[in-house]
């Protein structure tokens, strides 16, 4: 309360903020008659790691934009702190030329940056000099080195290199100017850039889309050990689980906060869910008594009392509102290809790579990408490629489809085989001018088949007036999605998926992992996505220093590089169209015999203890809300009580949160 008492009516008392926390307070947002969100609030600060999660086009770049600052709300506020440092990767970048990849990186390093240009530019002028003007130029040089070493430069440039490294740049690459790099290489630079700068709230737009499982798995580590906030949004079910402690879905044009990550997400929405069918149902079994008792009395003068009393309160009934969840995709009609051999592409002592391009046959050596690779995929499997970008994924791809002939080896695919190929690029080659339905008949067969194209498309999303769409209309997901129904629709036994995920939400991730456990054909899939991996395949090809290595199953060593807990499990090697068996049974006898964890009580104490913590921060964050209503102080008593409450739930917080710091000491010590 104010130090002279309650509020006096008709007076707003000045909002309170926790220090170092943005707060965002009744946003509203809408596009004509479309509302993107209403009155959505939320907090970010330290130790917050928010995973915004929800459809395609529901409005998470808007509210994310808004909370930068980028766009302005309808209604409500956004509150950020002077002092606060907010970093933030979108999803699309402005070109940047002219510097290295470390000198583009290094730019986050603020003052350390400007502190190395200048000591630069002295050795230059030390050069150029001589007499007393070299003499000041050293005594400068002397100063500007000593500084550079006590807000720690040369610590930062490691950073810098340590970043780069752990996103997949090779050494080499640290010097590349940047007009060499793509699209997503760029990306990756403004993502180390923005690691190395360490604001103290970190806002991202789909991080991984770029990412291959190892910088994926690297990240994953770096975001959870930071102690600043950090909000972004992922479709990347296994890196929501590693990052965040909490998750905030946008759906219906309203913001709900869970505690956890997305295992936890699920099962609260679950129970949520099931709540408000419990509550909606009897809420409907109380109207219907009351609906009979006006029914029966309503002409009865010795009870019109009553009546109007009952009709009164069914029209200030506040109805229990259930978040119906997404209509369940349609069944999946894939048209039935024609049966293949059994051995679908065959790769013996296969070594690839690719010459300088010149034509000039000058006799230098080609670049060698992949060598001595033998495996063959039989029919019917999925085969999950894996491994550091630039390795070779791709060439081995372009081995199986026949785009490039091995420079030693045989490749040999087997009969009957028909490809179809998704990349990254097949978006870009949708027409904008035709609507959904019109650009899905461009695929061959379609609805000469039997199948109803609207009911094909509904299995995509694309629901009722969404096929009249025009293509570019679309969002970059939906048009993803709809160049991925494309793909299926043709009537193929050997498919092949390049990062089919980038850009696609959850739900949309969904009917992809739904598609590809009914298709009924040959899978080679390449993804960041390790939920996916998991899901569908059977089979991983880890592709790596220049080979190839069949692994049977889908190892945790493997997804998960850097996982300290990742049991390891054997690789199978196909040589000669055999493989050897028994990896299952062999990596659990190993799991099995693992020595005990002297630590083990301690993680189940230090698990324990961050959970209960989360909950408590949950119940601040929400007496804080309470607290932050102006009615609240037309009720001096109530005031009172609601800052005694806060009070209290600040206390319960900073114990656990010193139980969680004791324990985490004890387990690092």
């Amino acid at each position: 309360l104010p130090p002279d008492g309650p509020t006096p009516p008709g007076h707003q008392p000045a909002r309170r903020y926790p220090p170092g926390v943005l707060t965002a307070s009744g946003l509203s947002r809408s596009f004509g008659t479309r509302t993107l969100f209403k009155d959505a609030s939320l907090q970010l600060g330290p130790g917050r790691r928010i995973a915004l999660v929800g459809s395609n086009g529901t409005g998470k770049t808007t509210l994310i934009e808004t909370i930068v600052g980028l766009q302005d709300a309808d209604t409500g506020e956004v509150h950020r702190p002077r002092d606060l440092r907010i970093g933030y990767l979108p999803q699309e970048l402005p070109t940047e030329t002219g510097r290295s990849v470390f000198e583009q990186v290094m730019l986050g390093a603020g003052p350390v940056t400007e502190l190395a240009h200048q000591i630069e530019a002295l050795g230059i002028r030390i050069g150029e000099t001589s007499g007393a003007d070299q003499v000041r130029a050293l005594d400068d040089f002397g100063e500007a080195q000593s500084r550079f070493e006590q807000i720690g430069g040369y610590a930062v440039e490691s950073d810098a290199h340590r970043i780069l490294s752990g996103l997949g740049f090779d050494p080499a690459d640290h010097g590349r100017p940047m007009d060499e790099m793509s699209g997503g290489w760029r990306m990756r630079v403004a993502l180390a850039r923005l690691l190395l700068s360490a604001p103290d709230l970190l806002i991202m737009d789909e991080p991984t889309n770029h990412l291959d499982v190892d910088s994926v798995a690297w990240l994953e580590q770096h975001l959870a050990a930071r102690s600043g906030g950090l909000l972004f949004v992922s479709h990347d079910r296994d890196f929501i689980d590693a990052v965040a402690n909490r998750v905030i879905e946008l759906a219906g044009g309203r913001l709900t906060e869970y505690v956890g990550g997305f295992a936890d997400f699920v099962v609260a929405r679950e129970e949520k869910l099931l709540l408000q069918q419990a509550m909606a149902a009897q809420q409907s079994r109380q109207v219907a008594h009351t609906e009979r008792f006006i029914e029966r009395f309503r002409y009865k003068a010795t009870k019109s009392r009553q009546v109007q009393s009952r009709i009164k309160s069914l029209e200030k009934l506040d109805r229990v509102v259930v978040d119906r969840p997404e209509d369940p995709a349609s069944r999946f009609g894939f048209p039935k290809p024609r049966r293949s051999s059994r051995l679908v592409a065959e790769l013996e002592g296969v070594t690839a790579g690719y010459d300088d391009g010149d034509g000039d046959g000058d006799g230098l050596e080609p670049e060698i990408v992949l060598r001595d690779v033998t495996f063959d995929i039989e029919r019917g499997r999925t085969v999950a490629l894996v491994g550091p970008n630039g390795a070779g994924k791709t060439t081995l791809v372009r081995l199986l489809t026949g785009e490039m002939a091995p420079l030693a080896g045989r490749v040999t695919r087997g009969t009957n085989v028909d490809i179809s190929h998704f990349d990254q690029l097949q978006a870009e080659i949708l027409d904008d001018r035709r609507t959904v339905l019109e650009e899905f008949k461009t695929v061959p067969g379609v609805g000469t088949d039997g199948r109803n194209p609207r009911t094909y498309l509904a299995s995509f999303g694309f629901r009722g007036d969404a096929v009249d769409r025009r293509v570019g209309d679309l969002s970059g997901g939906e048009q993803t999605r709809l160049a991925l129904a494309k793909t299926l629709a043709v009537p193929v036994n050997l498919l092949i998926l390049d990062e089919p995920t980038n850009h696609l939400d959850l739900p949309s991730c969904d009917v992809l992992e739904d598609a590809l456990e009914a298709y009924p054909g040959t899978v080679v899939l390449i993804t960041h996505d390790r939920h996916l991996i998991r899901s569908v395949a059977d089979v991983l090809v880890e592709v790596r220093d220049g080979r190839a290595v069949w692994h049977e199953g889908v190892p945790d060593r493997i997804l998960y590089p850097t996982r300290p807990d990742a049991a390891p499990a054997p690789s199978v090697h196909k040589t000669g169209g055999r493989a050897a068996q028994g990896a299952g049974p062999a990596a659990k006898k190993q799991k099995k015999g693992k020595p005990k964890d002297p630590d083990q009580g301690i993680r189940r104490r230090l698990a324990r203890a961050e959970r209960d913590w989360e909950v408590a921060e949950a119940g601040v964050l929400e007496i804080q809300n309470r607290l932050a209503d102006p009615d609240l102080y037309q009720d001096p008593d109530r005031a009172a009580t609601v800052v005694a409450e806060h009070e209290t739930a600040k206390d319960t917080a900073a114990r656990l949160m010193a139980e969680w710091e004791r324990l985490s000491t004890r387990l690092g010590g």
